[in-house]
């Protein structure tokens, strides 16, 4: 599938480092070295050597590992996004380009992203980069190509419910825990909405606000990824759960209007707390869910996300559609699943139990 790019929007945030809204990592300091672990392996097939490999608490692995599956059964082509990497990463398997964005700041404070507008025009204009056309690419476009955009960034649940609440959309998110927290996540919005002197639905009709004010580097940096690929006429896929809704949200009060799709996994559009399927009914999104029948094997990684641990994150939802479509059996998916998964860790316990050492 060289005719289709997987660009995956990298970052951080301080509002991963509240207590218990994110299992992306194995404790708040592993957290901040989640995405850039995830582009690597992606990218190569593992974390670089002072990296840690991403788990949960429980020790359930990053998506990362089910995208890079199907990347080597299907041959897309990969592109990660510099939105605010607390860590530096610098993979050799696909480039990353930067969006000069700067790691947020807590949800709960004024103003976590002061540079939105600037990382939103930035990612806008990377699109001919993303999508392999070069910097020069004629204004054009390029509808030869597909893009599929994505997201990895501890705590970006909360931080989507937060964008999602100043336009006044549906506050529906999903979480990487196995029960959603939804309350805790409500409150932290709250305190972010008292802290920005707004109310929900007061950046109604201005994404760049409420990006500001309640959003993430993440965030700004997908939406004007899809704002840029819609202008130049490339087709484009939000692939990922509800997070990718909350981009899809912004880039229509951006003025976006084209109908776009939605590829998430079957434990995202089954978690009746995240209510996606609503989510894009509102957004006049069109949905689709893999069901990668992770629940038929016994394999600890798989049974992890059969009880509804991680769900999304890092394009699986995309990634999983583009095995479906290209005719790839489950099986093979969930073979290689598993052969990527047990060799990361046997790695990771060579290297001790932080992978290595961090960054």
């Amino acid at each position: 599938m060289s005719d289709v790019t997987l660009a995956v929007v990298a970052g951080t945030t301080a509002t991963a480092a509240i207590d218990g809204i994110s299992a992306a990592g194995a404790d708040p300091e592993l957290r901040r070295h989640t995405p850039s672990a995830d582009l690597e392996i992606v990218a190569d097939g593992r974390p670089a050597p002072d990296s840690a490999v991403p788990v949960s608490p429980s020790g359930c692995p990053t998506p990362a590992v089910v995208t890079r599956a199907v990347r080597e059964l299907v041959g897309f082509e990969f592109v990660g996004v510099d939105a605010g990497l607390a860590v530096p990463t610098a993979p050799t398997g696909a480039p990353v380009l930067d969006a000069d964005a700067a790691p947020g700041g807590d949800v709960r404070d004024s103003e976590p992203v002061p540079d939105a507008a600037a990382v939103f025009e930035r990612a806008r204009g990377l699109v001919p980069e993303a999508v392999g056309g070069g910097a020069n690419a004629s204004d054009g476009g390029d509808a030869d190509r597909e893009l599929l955009v994505a997201e990895t960034i501890p705590g970006g649940t909360t931080t989507a419910l937060g964008a999602l609440t100043a336009l006044g959309e549906r506050p529906a998110v999903s979480s990487s825990l196995p029960a959603n927290p939804l309350g805790t996540k409500r409150a932290v919005v709250d305190e972010g909405l008292a802290a920005s002197g707004i109310a929900a639905g007061d950046a109604a009709g201005d994404p760049l606000d409420a990006l500001r004010l309640m959003g993430d580097p993440v965030l700004a940096a997908a939406t004007g990824l899809v704002v840029g690929a819609v202008e130049r006429g490339v087709p484009v896929t939000l692939a990922g759960g509800t997070q990718l809704a909350a981009v899809a949200a912004l880039a229509r009060h951006a003025g976006v209007e084209r109908r776009l799709p939605l590829a998430t996994t079957s434990f995202v559009a089954d978690d009746p707390s995240a209510d996606v399927g609503a989510l894009a009914d509102d957004l006049g999104l069109t949905l689709a869910a893999t069901d990668p029948a992770f629940g038929e094997s016994d394999h600890p990684a798989m049974t992890a996300y059969a009880r509804g641990e991680a769900k999304e994150g890092v394009g699986m939802g995309g990634a999983l559609a583009l095995s479906e479509r290209a005719g790839v059996p489950a099986g093979d998916v969930r073979d290689r699943v598993a052969s990527i998964t047990d060799r990361l860790l046997a790695e990771r316990e060579v290297g001790g139990p932080t992978g290595g050492g961090s960054r």
